[in-house]
């Protein structure tokens, strides 16, 4: 699978959203009841790990970072957690893992840096150092800061079968046009989620 690129490294935004485009439920952005099955799936799994393949840097908004240095870190010698668990979790634990906040102060979890920086800048500065993919781990507001700087090379997409009828959206009103193309086939998880990838479709790619 390939991407259009800017330059060197592809750069993958990964989300799971509703049928309504939703990061999130009414009650606010804990409000994810509606998200886990859709996550813990057999399928959202593997769809997740052929990103994790070929990335050796990890971008996360200040509150999945402390979400998920609070759950991930101990799973990697867990014995009764699930095996692809386990190897997600040594993978997240041994990756670099770029925190964007200008609040944080320490990053305890090993290979973790803050930045307090545009998420597009330093993605810009990344491209042009030796490495592998680099993937946006479910933090919309990254994601959204690299669409709008069209510095997002591929859209790793779970949308699950959902009506959530409020929360916040991850494509909101504002973001400049492009085009995208499927680049593999949609497969359906056990759960009736749709796991999907698209790349970016620049000029001349």
């Amino acid at each position: 699978m390939s991407a259009a690129q800017n330059a060197g490294r592809t750069v993958i935004g990964n989300i799971l959203l509703s049928l309504d485009g939703r990061v999130s439920g009414p009650a606010g952005e804990y409000d994810m009841g509606w998200i886990v099955p859709h996550a813990i799936s057999e399928g959202a799994r593997e769809h997740v790990a052929r990103i994790t393949e070929t990335a050796t840097t990890v971008l996360l908004g200040r509150k999945n970072y402390q979400g998920f240095g609070g759950f991930w870190p101990s799973v990697a010698n867990d014995d009764a957690a699930d095996p692809r668990d386990r190897s997600f979790s040594q993978w997240l634990n041994a990756v670099e893992k770029v925190v964007f906040s200008s609040t944080l102060k320490e990053a305890p979890w090993e290979n973790s840096r803050i930045v307090d920086a545009a998420p597009a800048e330093v993605v810009k500065d990344l491209r042009g150092q030796d490495g592998g993919d680099i993937v946006v781990l479910a933090s919309g507001s990254v994601i959204k800061d690299l669409l709008l700087a069209d510095e997002l090379d591929r859209l790793s997409v779970i949308l699950a079968p959902e009506l959530v009828g409020g929360g916040a959206r991850l494509f909101e009103d504002g973001l400049p046009t492009s085009s995208w193309r499927l680049t593999s086939e949609a497969e359906t998880t056990a759960s009736g989620a749709l796991c999907l990838f698209y790349d970016r479709v620049r000029e001349g790619g």
